[in-house]
């Protein structure tokens, strides 16, 4: 018997031994490779990158894994306690592995050997992080071993609660949520600090398997699982049996997350800080980095500006005609086969949301009754569809429709929108939530009579700046974001017409020119050299006006005085104050330019006005306000000027911070301001009247039309607000014979500003020191003492009307304002007489001169009515 004994003693040495021997082995075979987890100290996940509006509205998220990193500090603990009783109640004492759990689990894995079952872990939170951060989901044996040598090392080196933190923001919890707090937004739009104890226990019980546990596709099993977890919490002691009775018979009640882009047709300004975001931090940044961007953009101008454009965009398109249904279906009035084939039919992107597809069932003369895909029937009269004339090429129009079935047949499947009883659009139809995220009719009674619409396929934008800063308050890239990305605003190069010309005149009044100054409305021949034709600008009514004041020329438009003007002043001078003020980077130095045949964007020629109305001086444009990284610390502010008493949050009487204006100036204050005065007149006389007599405020502004009106503008400013807006084919062609920046670009900017500015109340332009006031006849330039068409025209220091001013020819280069050109006519006196200049006489051609200098050949009269009709352009 002893012999057996140490027999049996001997063996368990041995055994103990090599099974010594074989767990060092396994220790040593295992650890040797396993991952370095110093990183975990110091380990940032991939962050949502969020960019904010001006008011703090969420505009749009940025990431490859929607998360929101909290602190432990920073979770409630009741959803602690919800997750510890559903995956590691032990958490707090255990080493790192849970030995209890792991026995049941190999004991049940044997069990289930021949049943094909999964095999169950007993994974710590500790080895989840293991597993989560170092290794892979492979299911084998190796991997649980260095699994549970990981959590034993991790156990070591860190705190129980940055192990917590760690797990309780890296893992997946279904519903694009990585991570407890992306969880609790994105599942019941809350702050993890709101949730209930039942959503918190929801959270919890996710983490198993997030696709089984879906409230609306599988509630059954959501409900099982969330109830077992409140047991768990009841059984640790976390809630009290009335807290766990109460957390039961709540529903699980899934909220829709807040839209992002709240803003209406925010995504092209959001995408446009994606595209710099990424150019100028990296794609590694913009999606894992967590950058908070604080943009400029302002909510309410932004919804104007989505709107004015949309709406002149389809007014546009409505005077051009109807180019037809979207799709023809069979249809029969004894079935409703037809639904199925409308269903098939996808909504054209970009669709606004109160559009909804619709086919005509039947059509007689006075209206058509219409068919909707959810069985629904309506009716839509004909007198909504009297705008639908058929479409012609170059934006002609056929005859107009006498009836319904002039414009639609039965199978036609249109666009259309409610209307009430007075053709007025309807609001949208209310929605609720069905829990999951969509939206279904809510028991509202659905409207009955529509109205025809029809998506333009005219293009355009829209921007709005602080003349002050250069934040870009508003910016619209198209009709819709959703039918294409591409920023109208920023990437597309268009000639600006008429709308360069201030820059122009800008040039001359920096050379001496004054707003009075004289220059000839005349026919101009321009020899482009050897074998190129004879360049022979026209103005825009095919009329000349003979000898007219600067002023005029800005205010009316006119080619040729415009032409004139940079031949004189030479286009180095002109290219020099484009390019000063951003329209172009490299401007070319020919003629035809003068009349906007550059390329420039909406923003830039934008730009170019605000630092005009500002007094010249220089600011950059920047959709981006400030962007802080994940910690908070500001790597990017757009007003960088040092001001270290603004910081102060308390206020003690302190005198307000004096900020130095640390701008430069692209032009004199005096050459801006006048320029602003001339471009006031444009509203007030000229191009732009409409817009001044639909605001009767001060505004200033200038429109623009390119050669045969392929591109379209109306670009202008209040003191506070300056405005561009572009309208325009995508692949350019004429936007028809009769379209011009005052029809199609001005009427936007016109209902821009009436919107925006309703609340404001009005104020005039500044006027720098130096600027000196005279009274002057309007068509002549001459000082007057009132009566008759006069203004108060605005002059420089040492400038004034000229009593016997001289005409500017501007027939060859050089000719400046005073000093004869000797190539052709050159510099010519203002003919006595004529527009009563000087007497009452007109004197014969070659008669001598009258009040000094050369008399030229009188000019044509001026046409009845007051001059040119609307905006010049290119020719």
């Amino acid at each position: 018997m002893l012999k057996v004994f140490r027999l049996f003693v001997a063996g368990s040495l041995v055994m103990g031994v090599v099974g010594v021997a074989c767990v060092a082995y396994v220790l040593y075979h295992f650890g040797r490779d396993l991952p370095a987890y110093d990183h975990l100290k110091t380990y940032e996940p991939p962050v949502t990158t969020r960019v904010y509006a001006s008011d703090g509205r969420l505009m749009a998220e940025y990431a490859i894994e929607k998360r929101i990193y909290l602190p432990i500090e920073a979770i409630p603990e009741r959803l602690r306690n919800a997750f510890l009783s559903a995956e590691d109640k032990s958490f707090y004492s255990h080493p790192g592995i849970d030995v209890q759990g792991l026995v049941r689990a190999v004991i049940t894995n044997l069990r289930n050997v021949n049943t094909g079952r999964r095999p169950v872990g007993a994974s710590t939170i500790t080895q989840q992080v293991a597993k989560n951060f170092l290794l892979s989901n492979e299911v084998s044996i190796e991997r649980k071993i260095k699994e549970a040598l990981l959590a034993f090392r991790i156990e070591q080196a860190f705190t129980k609660d940055h192990i917590l933190e760690l797990y309780m923001n890296e893992i997946y919890l279904g519903h694009q949520s990585y991570g407890v707090g992306a969880a609790a937004l994105n599942y019941f739009n809350k702050s993890v600090d709101e949730l209930t104890i039942a959503e918190a226990a929801y959270l919890a019980a996710v983490p198993k398997a997030p696709n089984n546990y879906h409230p609306v596709r599988n509630p059954d099993a959501a409900y099982g699982r969330r109830d077992w977890v409140i047991g768990r919490m009841l059984e640790d002691g976390h809630i009290t049996p009335a807290e766990a009775a109460q957390a039961r018979s709540e529903a699980i009640q899934m909220r829709r997350r807040d839209e992002t882009q709240a803003v209406y047709g925010a995504g092209f300004f959001a995408e446009e800080i994606r595209r710099t975001l990424a150019t100028q931090y990296g794609e590694d940044a913009l999606y894992k980095g967590g950058l908070a961007v604080r943009s400029t953009l302002d909510p309410a101008l932004q919804t104007i500006a989505g709107k004015v454009l949309r709406d002149g965009l389809i007014a546009y398109d409505r005077r051009h005609g109807w180019r037809g249904p979207v799709a023809t279906i069979p249809v029969s009035e004894a079935t409703d086969a037809w639904r199925q084939d409308l269903a098939g039919i996808a909504r054209p992107a970009g669709t606004p949301e109160t559009w909804t597809l619709a086919v005509a069932l039947g059509v007689d003369a006075r209206s058509v009754r219409l068919g909707f895909v959810d069985g629904r029937t309506g009716t839509m009269a004909f007198d909504t569809m009297t705008w639908a004339r058929p479409w012609r090429e170059d934006q002609r129009v056929g005859a107009a429709p006498r009836s319904a079935g002039d414009v639609l047949s039965p199978g036609d499947v249109v666009l259309v929108e409610a209307v009430d009883a007075d053709g007025d659009p309807l609001p949208p139809t209310p929605v609720a939530s069905d829990g999951g995220g969509e939206g279904q009719e809510t028991d509202a009674t659905p409207p009955a009579t529509f109205a025809l619409r029809q998506l333009p396929d005219i293009e355009g934008a829209l921007v709005a700046i602080d003349p002050r800063t250069g934040r870009v308050l508003a910016m619209m890239g198209g009709f819709s974001a959703e039918r294409s990305e591409f920023n109208r605003a920023t990437q597309a190069l268009r000639q600006p017409g008429s709308s360069f010309k201030p820059f122009v005149y800008m040039a001359a009044l920096e050379n001496d020119y004054t707003p009075a100054s004289i220059i000839l409305d005349a026919p101009f021949v321009y020899d482009q050299g050897p074998g190129m034709p004879k360049w022979k600008p026209k103005n825009y009514s095919h009329r000349f006006y003979g000898p007219s004041t600067l002023r005029m020329g800005v205010e009316k438009s006119r080619n040729l005085m415009t032409v004139r003007l940079a031949q004189a002043v030479g286009m180095e001078n002109v290219a020099d104050v484009a390019e000063r003020f951003g329209v172009v980077d490299d401007m070319p130095e020919y003629l035809a330019a003068s009349l906007g045949s550059i390329e420039t964007t909406v923003l830039d020629l934008t730009t170019a006005y605000a630092r005009i109305v500002n007094g010249g001086k220089d600011i950059q444009a920047t959709l981006i306000d400030r962007i802080q990284d994940r910690h908070g610390r500001t790597v990017y502010r757009h007003d960088a000027r040092a001001c270290e008493v603004c910081q102060q949050v308390q206020w003690a009487a302190q005198p307000v911070p004096f900020v130095p204006d640390d701008r430069s100036q692209v032009t004199d204050p005096l050459t801006a301001y006048q320029m602003v005065s001339i471009l006031q007149g444009v509203v007030q006389r000229g191009t732009g009247g409409r817009v001044g007599a639909a605001l009767r405020r001060p505004l200033a502004g200038k429109t623009g039309t390119s050669n045969d009106s392929f591109d379209t503008w109306f670009v202008g400013f209040s003191p506070d607000l300056a405005v561009g807006v572009f309208v325009g084919f995508d692949e350019p062609r004429t936007l028809g014979g009769r379209e011009a920046g005052s029809t199609a670009a001005a009427p936007i900017f016109r209902d821009f500003m009436l919107a925006a500015l309703a609340d404001t109340p009005a104020r005039p332009f500044p006027v720098p020191p130096g600027i000196q006031f005279i009274t002057v006849d309007r068509h002549t330039g001459q000082r007057a003492s009132g009566g008759g068409d006069v203004i108060a025209e605005a002059f420089k220091p040492g400038e004034g009307p000229v009593r016997n001013p001289v005409v500017l020819d501007g027939s060859a280069h050089g000719a400046h304002y005073g000093f004869p050109s000797t190539a052709g006519v050159g510099v010519v006196p203002m003919p006595s007489g004529v527009y009563g200049y000087g007497s009452s006489a007109t004197p014969a051609i070659g008669s001598g001169p009258v009040g000094g200098g050369q008399v030229g050949t009188a000019p044509p009269p001026p046409p009845s009515g007051g001059g040119a009709p609307q905006a010049g352009g290119l020719y």
